[in-house]
């Protein structure tokens, strides 16, 4: 017999002796069926690694968390997970697996565009409901009632995720009258420069240059001296870790002549990108979605962050912990809570009751609309001030991930042009 079943069949003897209702014995001692199985592919190796991790020690965290309360339903919790390898190739079986042979009761998705798309025919054939981490516009083309977003695009995503960027942009005197648009040429640079070639365009912005590149480039000089050429105000980049870190190098490099620079560059906000390129971050304007600064601090969100850093550092995963792991940690927050509320593991059921209310966690209140989205887009924009070395520790600190927009969290001045602001 399993030592915890012998504790809870003891206390409730003893509560029983005593004149107790079972109902007010503690929760972990009413723990009663199989595991609730939670089943994911995740990138644990390949380019998308340090932001897998991040989200899975996150979601281990809340499945830890949830255990020491007695579960969700009097059940424990499990996750099932597979490392997807960076691989969208590698989805759709992982997903087939988890559903049909693992037979884990609730799906969530791995990180990125690219793992969620491939893995959405399978879950929409299975009718699960499917919880999402941070897919651009991932859903408008299937249009799946039982997709959540957990990137806080908002309802019109693809434009959403380079508005920002541009209104700041504008904020400038004089303002800016030509951009520069490049991108890795995969699922997510698209959507996000499709978005970005639409909104320059409606605030009058002539583009110079609209170029992709392949997945496997490593040599960006190249591409920055192309853009250097057409001599743009803004540089607007939507990419991926691997070509975040070559473009940022190659400008330091190459130079450039833009008033500002940045975008849609995923792995500025990993701990192993700020390190590697310290000082050479100065100036440059990303996309994230939770800074250390004053107007962030969201209920739970900061102990949260204590306990995450104390296990990363013994796991060697991402030491910051800022941009994936909070919502990963409220993304299942939240379909805990679902469960809790509709007493079913029933998809159909869940699916309507997150579609109609709005939930409390530690990454902020969130509420989604009918496609999957934040009712509320949240995306920041952040610029990089400050940066002295190398040291991880500096991150920490507020005023070096200025929040310049949205209004409603900005925390410092946006400085320009690039060329002073990157010093």
């Amino acid at each position: 017999m399993d030592p915890q079943n012998k504790i809870s069949r003891r206390t409730a003897v003893a509560g029983i002796a005593a004149g107790l209702a079972i109902a007010s014995l503690p929760a972990v001692a009413q723990t009663a069926g199989p595991p609730i199985r939670i089943g994911m592919g995740i990138a644990l190796s390949g380019g998308l690694a340090a932001f897998g991790k991040s989200a899975l020690l996150a979601m281990q965290l809340w499945a830890a968390d949830v255990n020491a309360k007695g579960g969700l339903l009097g059940r424990k919790v499990e996750l099932v997970y597979y490392d997807d390898q960076s691989n969208p190739a590698t989805v759709p079986g992982i997903y087939a697996k988890l559903i049909d042979v693992d037979k884990v009761d609730l799906v969530v998705s791995g990180y990125a565009s690219s793992q969620i798309v491939a893995a959405m025919p399978t879950v929409m054939q299975k009718k699960k409901v499917f919880m999402t981490l941070f897919g651009l516009a991932a859903n408008d083309k299937f249009n799946y009632d039982r997709y959540f977003q957990m990137q806080p695009n908002g309802p019109v995503a693809r434009t959403e995720f380079s508005k920002g960027f541009l209104n700041v942009a504008m904020t400038m005197d004089p303002k800016p009258t030509t951009i520069a648009l490049v991108g890795g040429d995969a699922e997510f640079p698209s959507i996000a420069l499709d978005g970005a070639r639409e909104n320059a365009k409606a605030m009058g912005l002539k583009i110079v240059y609209d170029r992709t590149y392949p997945p496997n480039t490593i040599e960006f000089a190249s591409v920055v001296r192309a853009i250097k050429s057409t001599n743009p105000d803004l540089v607007f980049v939507a990419s991926y870790p691997p070509d975040s870190a070559g473009m940022v190098r190659a400008v330091r490099e190459v130079g450039i002549d833009a008033k500002m620079f940045g975008g849609g560059m995923i792995g500025l906000q990993s701990a192993a990108l700020k390190t590697q390129l310290g000082p050479m971050l100065n100036g440059v304007v990303a996309y994230d979605l939770y800074a250390p600064e004053s107007t962030m601090k969201f209920q739970g969100v900061e102990d949260f962050l204590t306990r995450y850093r104390l296990d990363a550092a013994k796991q060697g995963v991402d030491p910051l912990g800022f941009y994936i792991a909070p919502l990963a940690y409220a993304e299942l927050q939240i379909l805990g809570q679902a469960v809790e509320a509709t007493k079913s593991l029933d998809d159909a059921k869940l699916a309507k009751y997150i579609h109609d209310t709005t939930f409390q966690t530690i990454a902020g209140e969130i509420r989604f609309q009918e496609r999957g989205e934040w009712a509320e887009p949240r995306i920041l924009l952040v610029q990089f001030q400050g940066i002295a070395g190398n040291d991880v520790a500096q991150f920490m600190e507020a005023g070096r991930q200025v929040i310049v927009y949205p209004s409603k969290f900005k925390s410092g001045t946006f400085k320009y042009p690039f060329s002073a602001a990157s010093k």
